[in-house]
């Protein structure tokens, strides 16, 4: 069941453009509910300068990532998974963001 919950959230983030794979990155990194081992101070900053640099709003303003719909949904469905299935889905959006 669980390889499932992660292959679909990896689909998910296949399907998502840039911007919205960023703000992913960045509520991952922000949230204290996972055990994400990726979640370092240096993946915070490159994400969020990477973001910053393609979109003016998130660059003047702080921003209500609620809005999101599709960056919540998969926050939500992170937050249901294992640990090591977290990880697994960090990983992958992590290393497809270039």
């Amino acid at each position: 069941m669980e390889n499932e919950k992660v292959k679909y959230l990896i689909d998910m983030i296949n399907n998502m453009e840039i911007k919205d794979k960023l703000r992913l990155a960045i509520c991952m990194n922000k949230s204290e509910l996972s055990g994400l081992i990726y979640n370092t101070k240096e993946n915070y900053e490159k994400f969020d300068n990477m973001l910053k640099s393609i979109d003016e709003e998130y660059k003047t303003t702080f921003i209500n990532f609620g809005k999101y719909k599709i960056v919540m949904f998969a926050m939500a469905k992170l937050m249901g998974m294992e640990t090591t299935d977290q990880n697994k889905v960090a990983l992958y959006l992590f290393n497809s963001i270039k």
